[in-house]
């Protein structure tokens, strides 16, 4: 640990040499040879294989090298020469295994048998495919008279065309029972854009930024969870763009930027300076934040000329009311729930009232708390105002996580009726649909616990360590009948075991798929709604891995009853065929799909919204109103401190690279908490002072976590972080966002004890 007096000299820019040097070392760790230097020159090009991270725009004309730090290392990550292998297994007990760390069981490598997990002895046992398909489709059979208790959860990073195939699985077997990474991260984007203006994605389009005389980004950490985006971003500043950080922790992507890409820069090491105003509301505060901003532009003189009547008068329903409801609210109270000063949200509202193509940027600081649908309408009902829905330069745009999570709803990954076209799904296949409201993630894991869910099966994803309430979850997740998990890696969820439980290994997206009818192409979606192909570039790490599209025919083939309309066989060995399925479900959407592959930059998805048209119940768009400023932090007293949990520079959603934190002057450590000065006087701590953190929950159920080291940061009075996934424990499940469900992991109430004190 770095001492108080280290923190500031050790917070270098985001990117320059911190960036490279970081890439280099995970290089040397990860893979050997010259072909990996060749292969990462593809990423996120055409023809090339789209990034294996996050899900931000690709370029038409991409950079010479068109990915950042943690895309690198995801790619490096996957490419490894590491196997865990059937002599990995022989070597490795599960007893042992389940004491290894999330960075060390991913080390190990790429997974290249089936495997059965066995507690009884001790052992995940290689297996044969059609060993492990004949056990799973026996079992799931035994379960297809109560479908519903079954899930089938889809992490963000599997296509397009494995996304709809496997919930056309999964409906067909009678369960609507689709949770998926969205679940956790960008619900409350779903449920709340879709009210507020018919479209449940962002208006933006990577051309925007080029536009746009305005940024506000609220909740979101750009330079270690999306930093491709700093290159937009950085040229809009250096033209002057004001941009306006909403975000209770300072993150160095925010504050400083040397662009890797550019030699003058690297050789200067002369930062951009990446927001002109920094405000740190507390966690939850966002609403409060958003509105005083709102209130602070209709107390100008020229309030007249900042309100855009016209568009307000064509497209938009509720004004009245909402202007009625912001007038009414005080400052004292705004500056109370935000965190705030009057002065803060007024200058914010003087950079707006001056802007004529602002663009409302946000990650999952504004998703995940009790409000989060609502606090996504408000920074809607901020660009309302102006008339910044619709206009080029000007928009929304919520930056999501997994590469194809946004894509996945694109194709019928949802357990809500309401957002998939069965009734089409249906007619084409021959059946009906469940149209029963399926389980969320939160919800999912209640009736796991609770008994009524009695199998899941995992396309993907690490979902034990991401869920909430880690330790209730999965001592209930070994009395499931059925656990399966289709990976690359190993992960602490594979090891936690049902009755019948198996890991099947699969390829991964930068690997060579041939099928019957040769080499296979798949698709994704990125956060602005652009949809591009990803091509193979290696071979696979094993022989015998199969790829997700075959996996989940064959899957579909063992757990249900022939269906004349659907050939799973044709479909995993030629992917266009599913591409065509997906077609004629979308039509619109997909139009000319095969065609559309390979363009630069992505095709086009259409966005309503965009063009002023209003999928909406009114047919305009809604200024809505929140139920409240919070609704966390009422009625617990003093003491109570606002938890975040935070993802780390070396760490990608609960893939975690290294246990440095270098944009927050961290090495080697994730037994973290992050304090303000103020807090940590308050209580007589120092740097490196070892404290409990316990959750304040009106259940009663006592949820800890610690002995945790004490960092400084700047921190707002009341607020803390710390990292996840290791923070969920004290989530309870519960604890989740109103309408999305989405777990509130950004504002959690909690008491800091210091660890002598909680001993006692």
């Amino acid at each position: 640990m770095p001492d108080k007096q280290d923190l500031d000299a050790k917070l270098g820019p985001a990117g320059g040499w911190g960036s490279v040097k970081s890439i280099s070392k995970q290089f040397g760790r990860a893979v050997s040879g010259p072909v990996t230097a060749t292969i990462m020159r593809n990423q996120n090009k055409p023809g090339g294989f789209a990034c294996v991270s996050c899900a931000w725009a690709k370029p038409a004309k991409p950079h010479p090298f068109e990915f950042c730090e943690n895309g690198a290392k995801a790619t490096l990550w996957e490419l490894t020469d590491a196997r865990a292998d059937a002599a990995f297994f022989e070597r490795h007990p599960l007893s042992e295994l389940l004491t290894w760390s999330d960075h060390d069981l991913e080390r190990a490598g790429r997974l290249t048998v089936p495997l059965r997990v066995d507690p009884a002895a001790d052992r995940l046992v290689p297996s044969t495919w059609d060993e492990a398909f004949e056990d799973i489709g026996r079992e799931m059979r035994a379960l297809s008279d109560r479908p519903q208790s079954a899930i089938f959860y889809a992490s963000g990073r599997a296509s397009l065309e494995a996304s709809y195939m496997w919930q056309l699985m999964a409906r067909l077997y009678g369960s609507s029972n689709l949770p998926d990474s969205a679940n956790m991260c960008h619900e409350s984007t779903s449920i709340g854009l879709k009210e507020s203006v018919g479209t449940p994605v962002g208006s933006v389009r990577l051309e925007d930024f080029e536009l746009t005389d305005c940024i506000f980004a609220v909740g979101q950490n750009v330079g270690s969870n999306s930093p491709r985006m700093m290159h937009p971003l950085q040229k809009a500043r250096q033209r002057g763009v004001p941009v306006i950080v909403i975000n209770p922790m300072r993150e160095r992507g925010w504050e400083e930027f040397v662009n890797p890409q550019n030699p003058v820069q690297m050789l200067t090491q002369r930062a951009t300076k990446m927001s002109s105003l920094y405000l740190q509301p507390l966690p939850g505060g966002d609403i409060a934040a958003i509105a005083g901003i709102i209130k602070a532009v209709y107390e100008r003189s020229d309030v007249g000329e900042v309100v855009d009547r016209d568009f307000i008068t064509e497209h938009t329903h509720g004004y009245e009311g909402f202007v009625d409801w912001i007038k009414l609210q005080s400052w004292d109270e705004l500056e109370r729930e935000s965190g705030l000063t009057r002065e803060q949200m007024q200058d914010a509202g003087d950079i707006f009232a001056r802007s004529r193509r602002v663009m409302g940027i946000y990650g999952m600081g504004l998703t995940q708390h009790r409000l989060g649908v609502q606090a996504v309408q408000m920074l809607i009902n901020l660009l309302l105002i102006g008339g910044h829905i619709g206009r080029p330069g000007a928009g929304i745009c919520p930056v999501r996580g997994h590469s194809n999570v946004q894509g996945q709803r694109t194709v019928g990954i949802s357990s809500r009726p309401e957002q998939v076209p069965l009734d089409r799904i249906g007619e084409r296949y021959g059946f009906q649909p469940s149209k029963e409201e399926g389980y969320e993630i939160a919800d999912g894991c209640e009736d796991i616990v609770s008994g009524k869910v009695r199998a899941i099966i995992s396309l993907g994803g690490n979902l034990l360590r991401a869920v909430p309430d880690q330790v209730p979850v999965e001592a209930a997740w070994r009395n499931l009948d059925v656990t399966v998990n289709v990976a690359t890696k190993l992960n602490r969820t594979h090891l936690i075991a049902g009755r019948c439980a198996w890991v099947l290994p699969c390829l991964g997206r930068i690997e060579n798929d041939v099928q019957a009818t040769g080499k296979q192409v798949v698709t994704m979606e990125d956060s602005t709604a652009r949809i591009h192909a990803s091509h193979g570039q290696k071979p696979p790490a094993a022989p015998n891995l199969m790829s997700e599209p075959a996996i989940i025919a064959r899957l579909a083939r063992e757990i249900l009853p022939p269906n004349p309309r659907v050939d799973w066989d044709a479909w995993a060995g030629n992917y266009a065929l599913v591409r065509a399925e997906i077609e004629a479900i979308w039509p619109d959407v997909f139009r000319d799909y095969e065609a559309r592959l390979d363009e630069p930059g992505g095709f086009d998805k259409p966005l309503p919204s965009r063009e002023r048209k209003w999928e909406t119940k009114t047919g305009l768009a809604n200024f809505i109103l929140p139920d409240a400023l919070d609704a966390t932090f009422a009625g617990h007293g003093d003491g109570v401190f606002r938890l975040m949990t935070l993802r780390s520079n070396d760490q990608f959603n609960t893939t975690v690279y290294g246990n440095n934190d270098r944009f927050r002057g961290v090495k080697g450590a994730r037994d973290i908490l992050f304090m303000g000065p103020d807090d940590m006087a308050r209580m007589s701590l120092k740097v490196g002072d070892r404290v409990e953190v316990q959750t304040v929950s009106d259940d009663d159920k006592d949820r800890r976590l610690g002995p945790l080291q004490v960092v400084e940061h700047p921190l707002p009075k009341g607020a803390v972080g710390a990292y996840f996934p290791e923070a969920n424990v004290l989530m309870p499940l519960h604890h989740y966002a109103v309408d999305s469900k989405t777990p509130a992991y950004k504002a959690i109430p909690v008491r800091v004890v210091p660890s002598q004190m909680a001993a006692e």
